[in-house]
């Protein structure tokens, strides 16, 4: 995949559009989705379509720049999590903060879940936050408070779901996912005689429209 411009390389004003950009590019995957044309982010961001696609020559590009710093985030929720020497009250950490920071953009919500053919940095930091989450997992299975049958597929779900809410305010999102998370929670503990869940469904990554 083509490189973007570093943003140290970039005159005041060209960094002045790359952040227009990317500004605009968050609010409107988050609000719209990922499917949101170049050319309708170029229109919103004020910039001509040329100058999008030099600085961000594919959609890909745009959509991993947008949601770097929340990806980094996402990854350092999980290592606090997994340095936690109760790996519970780590793994219902994980789970808080996740969605804490999925419902202050959900257009992160589905960058994260969606297909990078060309994006090997992105997929790998995915991939390995998601194997980090499945150690912490098992060590809460282990120490007898996480329920057997949890599977990571579980936590996809959590985030699809989490990104369904809608709040008329940051402040109630915030709080619509504090409480979303701790119901989740409540259904991930260990109990005595809980049955048990239906098998896990597949849920393939979405490609980037």
């Amino acid at each position: 995949m083509p490189e973007t411009p570093r943003p140290d390389t970039l005159r005041s004003d060209a960094r002045d559009n790359r952040e227009r950009i990317l500004a605009v590019a968050r609010t409107a995957f988050g609000a719209d989705g990922l499917g949101v044309p170049m050319r309708e982010i170029a229109r919103r961001a004020e910039v001509g379509p040329a100058t999008l696609y030099r600085r961000f020559p594919t959609k890909e590009a745009l959509v991993i720049e947008a949601f770097a710093e929340q990806m980094a985030m996402c990854t350092s929720i999980v290592e606090d999590g997994l340095s936690d020497p109760d790996p519970w009250h780590g793994f219902c950490t994980v789970i808080e903060r996740v969605c804490e920071l999925h419902a202050g953009n959900q257009g992160f919500t589905a960058a994260f879940m969606a297909a990078f053919p060309h994006a090997i940095d992105f997929t790998t930091t995915r991939e390995q936050t998601l194997r980090a989450v499945g150690e912490l997992a098992r060590r809460a299975k282990a120490a007898g408070h996480l329920r057997s049958d949890f599977v990571i597929g579980d936590l996809l779900l959590v985030l699809q779901a989490n990104s369904g809410v809608r709040a008329e305010t940051p402040a109630d999102a915030l709080l619509a996912a504090r409480r979303f998370a701790a119901l989740q929670i409540q259904g991930f503990r260990a109990l005595p005689g809980a049955p048990p869940l239906p098998p896990p469904a597949r849920l393939p990554l979405l490609p980037v429209g």
